[in-house]
């Protein structure tokens, strides 16, 4: 069979793949998804205390290692009963009292929405405290609950430590779809380059801020991929405990603009093209915990991007 045919064949089966589920009818609530802090664009680990927000929907973040982060100095007396805090980095100098809802930025006196709190031995302040307080941009995104601090542009891959490494444990498990062990021009790929899910957002041959499962009211699972409107949706493939691989295609028609120049993506988990073309009995019962890695097709510059699937069953 030629390339060309090749082509055409996959692409008919990718189609088939992931078109038989229906269009969600709920979202999850997403006041249910804990508040990520991203500093220009890279991720910040929070070692205890985490990002939440308030009674009165204020987003309150943990100052200190915000400001750390930031390169800035937290520092912490208490006098009269009263802890004051204070942070300061080569142009600015914020002083606040927890309990309060005013602060002194560079000698100015800033008031804010909601009071400054201690929670689990933490001191969180209100996320515009850190915009005016450190001079950062802060936005709030609340699609994806995230604060972003900083620039937004995200970085490649393979700029951000990660390491392709050689394709031959992953090639038999990959291939048995042979078309994914090679690019869109028919070149082999050598390399895989692994990462996880806490390394996102990632920039591969497009942006992809977030993938998550998802389930629909009727108890239809998928994985839902938050990507840039712009960005061809492509497709996915899981490497499963069973060293084979299913291929799973976007569903149109379940694509949902965010309105910020971002879309999410739904992939099912179970297919009936599995039974179909692979001969898989009992196709529902393929879950997302059976998933090793996910892979994403044609997104890689010269590799195969495996996502670790932090779902999986042990």
């Amino acid at each position: 069979m030629s390339m060309k045919k090749w082509m055409l064949s996959l692409t008919a089966v990718t189609l088939l793949w992931g078109a038989t589920s229906t269009i969600p009818t709920t979202e999850a609530a997403s006041s249910s998804k804990p508040i990520e802090v991203l500093l220009n664009a890279k991720k910040i680990q929070f070692p205890d205390a985490k990002p939440f927000q308030d009674d009165n929907d204020y987003v309150m973040v943990p100052i200190r290692f915000v400001s750390e982060a930031l390169g800035a100095k937290v520092g912490w007396e208490k006098t009269g009963g009263q802890l004051a805090v204070s942070i300061k980095n080569d142009a600015h100098v914020v002083n606040m009292t927890v309990g309060q809802n005013t602060a002194t930025v560079d000698g100015q006196s800033k008031t804010y929405e909601t009071k400054i709190i201690l929670k689990q031995n933490r001191t969180f302040v209100p996320l515009r405290l850190v915009s005016e307080g450190l001079g950062q941009t802060v936005e709030w995104d609340k699609v994806s609950r995230w604060v972003w601090i900083g620039k937004k542009e995200i970085a490649a891959l393979e700029d951000t430590g990660h390491q392709a490494v050689s394709i031959e444990p992953y090639k038999k498990t990959i291939g048995t779809i042979p078309a994914l062990l090679k690019d869109d021009l028919g070149k082999p790929y050598d390399k895989v380059l692994i990462f996880k899910q806490s390394d996102l957002p990632i920039k591969l041959l497009r942006d992809i801020y977030s993938v998550e499962p998802y389930t629909t009211s009727d108890g239809v699972p998928y994985l839902r991929m938050r990507v840039k409107t712009k960005s061809t949706a492509g497709g996915v493939f899981y490497m499963t405990k069973n060293k084979d691989t299913r291929l799973r295609s976007p569903l149109r028609e379940m694509t949902q603009d965010n309105g910020d120049g971002t879309k999410m993506i739904y992939y099912p988990i179970y297919s009936s093209a599995d039974e179909l073309y692979l001969g898989t009995k009992n196709y529902k019962s393929f879950k997302l915990q059976d998933i090793e890695y996910i892979g994403f097709r044609l997104q890689g510059d010269g590799y195969i991007p495996l996502m670790v699937n932090p779902w999986k069953s042990n």
